[in-house]
């Protein structure tokens, strides 16, 4: 069973992960072990691995089932959507994003319920946290948006999020590394804009803050 040797480990970990799938380990509808026993078969760290399941996922090979643990819904990724994600300028990435946040942030404001405002604040926490190490704090700035997305309660807005996860990552930390400026307060302030737009059930609000903030991303990575 092969361990992972080189960066970036959750993208070698989701090619393992499919490549098992496809040998039939795993057949459409088995459940996946745990995630404690897929990172000690892999080599790598929990956080590795749900990263990797939300790389499966977004590409429709995974799904995670609360209460339940994450089960096979396809046996192989759909042709070219992977691809074209690598392949896409990262402008186009975002303008993509935009669509998919900015209605996310909208409905997480009518929809959002008392743990999803929870959730939301102690990503918002984790962010703040994160501050230091340069893909710790992607990580962490993922996460936030992703509690957003989870908040409108509409599962294909999450998957359609999870999918553009890696290849926005991906940019983030190229850029962070180049620029080694995260933003700092400014930034911090602006995300806890968003939450308190979606706490104070405001739709208008929460959208505008959210494209505001992927409108100044866009022109920082552009």
């Amino acid at each position: 069973m092969g361990q992972i040797q080189r960066t970036p480990l959750a993208d070698q970990a989701a090619d393992i992960l499919l490549a098992r799938i496809g040998a039939g380990e795993w057949q459409l509808g088995h459940k996946l072990p745990g995630e404690t026993t897929l990172a000690a078969q892999l080599g790598v760290g929990r956080s590795t691995v749900r990263e990797a399941i939300r790389q499966l996922a977004g590409r429709g090979v995974l799904a995670t089932r609360q209460g339940s643990g994450v089960f096979v819904t396809a046996l192989e990724a759909p042709e070219g959507w992977d691809a074209v994600l690598r392949r896409a300028d990262i402008i186009a990435v975002i303008e993509a994003r935009t669509a998919i946040e900015t209605e996310a942030a909208a409905l997480a404001a009518t929809r959002r319920t008392a743990t999803d405002l929870r959730a939301i604040r102690r990503a918002l926490d984790g962010r703040r946290a994160h501050a230091s190490g340069i893909e710790a704090h992607v990580d962490a700035d993922t996460a936030f948006h992703r509690s957003i997305v989870i908040a409108a309660h509409n599962p294909i807005l999450l998957e359609l999020f999870d999918g553009f996860t890696p290849r926005l990552r991906q940019a983030m930390v190229e850029m962070l590394r180049l620029r080694r400026d995260d933003g700092g307060q400014a930034d911090d302030d602006r995300h806890a804009l968003l939450a308190d737009a979606v706490a104070a059930r405001d739709p208008a609000r929460a959208a505008a803050e959210s494209r505001s903030h992927l409108a100044d991303l866009a022109k920082t990575l552009g």
